[in-house]
């Protein structure tokens, strides 16, 4: 009988502390290159995973686009989690990943941010507004009109683009084009508002909800950009024994437990929203 898909990666999983149990040199760090977005998250997961299977795993945070360039130069990295799939299809189309490994793992949600300290309370009128969705007659132009918005580089990095898909979809973007501040990479739009260095911020919710010095101001409506889908896959150069089995162990419960503690889905879940 085949065994279940879950069965498949308890087994691997086995042989592979096995083969740290039984092996005289010290099991090689697994590399795991991951999205910024993913930090709080995947380190929980690496830490459980490295408990389970006593195999050490590192994991290097930061844009997607950067990270997918760094395996393009030959990076010793051994599995690659981005933040949009655009990415992880660059790769595959130079062989650079391997197909079979590769899987949709999460989903997240895009949300405009303020500084709970009162960023852009003095310049846009917002102050202590509750949440809203920005579909529903809102006009965020007006009310974004005295103040900055930090988001992750428009042209490369996956929040940006996922941002310039909304604010273009909902005809918003030639009004607060001028207005924005591109980053390396969403944390550090983040931490731009947590500072209150700039009064807004577009960034997925989990990093809203990773930072308690901001607060959300409105969710973006899935319709308004790309489901955001963060895949992961071993890296072809990788022979690390654990790389596989590592990305299969993210689609597991346990693993999957750790991501929705933080705000994220499963991928594909609630896209229709």
């Amino acid at each position: 009988m085949k065994p279940s898909p879950g069965c498949a990666w308890r087994l691997s999983l086995a042989l592979v502390s096995l083969a740290v149990a039984g092996g005289v040199a010290a099991a090689p760090e697994l590399t795991v290159f991951a999205a910024a977005s993913l930090k709080e998250s995947m380190d929980d997961a690496a830490a459980a995973f490295q408990r389970e299977t006593s195999e050490p795993v590192r994991v290097s945070y930061a844009a997607s686009s950067a990270l997918a360039r760094q395996i393009e130069r030959g990076a010793p990295a051994d599995v690659f989690v981005s933040a949009d799939t655009d990415w992880m299809d660059h790769l595959a189309s130079r062989g650079l990943i391997d197909a079979l490994s590769r899987r949709n793992l999460l989903g997240n949600r895009l949300v405009l941010v303020a500084s709970r300290a009162g960023g852009g309370s003095d310049s846009s009128g917002v102050g202590s507004a509750p949440s809203f969705e920005p579909v529903r007659g809102v006009a965020l132009p007006s009310v974004l009109a005295h103040g900055r918005i930090a988001l992750a580089r428009t042209t490369a990095v996956p929040a940006g683009r996922y941002a310039r898909s909304a604010l273009t979809s909902l005809g918003w973007w030639p009004a607060l084009a001028p207005r924005l501040i591109e980053t390396e990479n969403v944390r550090a739009a983040l931490m731009l508002v947590a500072r209150g260095e700039v009064p807004f911020g577009i960034v997925y919710a989990t990093d809203a909800r990773a930072e308690p010095a901001v607060r959300v101001l409105a969710e973006f409506p899935a319709m308004s950009h790309p489901p955001i889908v963060y895949p992961a896959a071993r890296v072809a150069a990788s022979d690390h024994e654990g790389a596989a089995v590592f990305v299969r162990w993210l689609g597991s419960d346990a693993a999957m437990a750790i991501f929705r503690q933080r705000g994220f889905t499963a991928a594909g879940e609630g896209s229709a929203r």
